[in-house]
């Protein structure tokens, strides 16, 4: 990890920029292959398990026989935790619920806005060096809630064709209609073009590496929506001398045991706690089993030392992080001084751990600076806001010159014109 010592803000851009890689030949790999889902459906999605999953399919579609027996793979303790963790996630998603307000804005003119679950959806959930079942009961989850009438599920299968059972165990309680053994560029394509066995569906979510990212955003431009843009995985922690080194080591590696392209941004106010830090990711790392993944993402990652609290929290809101761990003896004070993250984990004991797995909020969150403009996925993710008005005769009174005026003054005459015809009516 680089570490920084006081910087000047003309090094901020610096500290706070994400690992790049040239994505031109990326791009145009992923082009082809969505061409190819799109001109051959089924076939073209098998032949790239075959060609990246090294899976050989008769059918895309998993079965019941498998989902059977995937009930009986995964034990019971994991089941009684997959159930709690969807409990959380279901109180809190439910708590979401829209409800609109009719208002009139004139005598005679009502308007209000009605919350519409998209109808199908589609949860892109990656398979391959950790298979993120928790990302099943995320997405999954407030998509039932919402009422999407179906959730269409597509995951890589291992070599044997076979999808991991506790995705197929989460996917069941959470209520998912269909689920697909596709993974990669090949299973957005699908989703989002149809084939014979995949529905086409009408939004896109889930993580993904760089492939399935560039996937979402080429496919957005053209045929069907996605959750938000997104990159590798990331955590900021801000700590004082009250701060526990041995958590917040664990929290920076928690991250980076993600992907060699993650990265973990360690913010302090004391030299000493910072000493700490260095020296227990050093420990806790070497005792990971995927140390080498950890290892290469703390390449990417840096500790800065700031002089005060202020400059700590202005260097945050910059980087704007997926998420914000504070942990400082008045995180309660500093989380309202929060302006750009996707998470926020407040105290010592609120491990980023709590977030992805059970606490009940979600852990789909923007990342890549994106935490500026973008929120995390919730409930209003699988909904779409219609707006009503009803006019009456006092209302038309009430506003129809005021169109009228503001119509010919854009030049748009039939837009005044509709006004005209109703005022002329009820006038005569």
């Amino acid at each position: 990890m680089k570490i920084y010592r006081y910087p000047q803000k003309n090094l901020w851009g610096e500290i706070t920029s994400r690992p790049r890689l040239d994505l031109t030949k990326l791009n145009e790999t992923v082009a082809q292959v969505l061409s190819d889902v799109r001109q051959r459906g089924d076939e073209a999605v098998k032949d790239y398990e075959l060609k990246f999953d090294k899976a050989t399919l008769e059918t895309l579609t998993v079965s019941e026989q498998e989902m059977q027996e995937a009930e009986q793979l995964v034990s019971s303790e994991l089941k009684a935790a997959i159930e709690l963790a969807h409990d959380n996630i279901y109180k809190f998603h439910a708590a979401q619920k829209f409800e609109g307000l009719k208002v009139e804005t004139q005598p005679g003119v009502s308007c209000w806005q009605k919350s519409v679950a998209i109808e199908r959806v589609g949860l892109y959930i990656p398979g391959g060096t950790a298979p993120l079942f928790s990302t099943v009961l995320m997405l999954a989850t407030p998509a039932k809630i919402a009422g999407c009438q179906e959730i269409v599920l597509c995951t890589p299968p291992n070599r044997e064709g076979k999808v991991n059972p506790a995705i197929l165990v989460a996917a069941r309680i959470a209520g998912v209609s269909k689920i697909f053994k596709a993974g990669g560029v090949q299973a957005i394509g699908a989703m989002a073009y149809g084939t014979e066995s995949v529905p086409k569906v009408f939004k896109i979510f889930g993580p993904g590496n760089q492939y399935v990212m560039a996937a979402k955003q080429q496919v957005s431009l053209d045929e069907v929506a996605i959750d938000m843009p997104a990159g590798p995985s990331e955590v900021c922690v801000l700590a004082d001398a009250t701060a526990n080194a041995e958590f917040v080591a664990a929290d920076l590696l928690s991250q980076a045991e993600h992907g060699i392209d993650s990265q973990v941004l360690f913010i302090t106010t004391s030299e000493q706690k910072m000493q700490e830090v260095q020296a227990e990711v050093e420990r806790q790392l070497a005792l990971l089993p995927r140390q080498e993944i950890a290892g290469k993402a703390l390449d990417n990652s840096r500790l800065v030392l700031v002089h005060t609290v202020d400059e700590m929290m202005a260097l945050s809101n910059v980087y704007a992080p997926e998420h914000l761990i504070i942990q400082t003896a008045d995180y309660e004070q500093l989380a309202e001084r929060v302006v750009n993250a996707g998470s926020v984990f407040l105290g010592q004991y609120a491990c980023e751990s709590a977030g992805d797995y059970a606490s009940g909020t979600n852990h789909t969150l923007p990342t890549h600076g994106y935490a500026t403009a973008y929120n995390g996925v919730n409930l209003d993710s699988y909904c779409r806001k219609i707006t009503f008005q009803h006019l009456t005769e006092e209302g038309i009174r009430r506003i129809g010159r005021a169109v009228e005026l503001m119509a010919e003054a854009e030049q748009l005459d039939a837009h005044k014109n509709a006004m005209t015809v109703r005022l002329q009516k009820i006038d005569n």
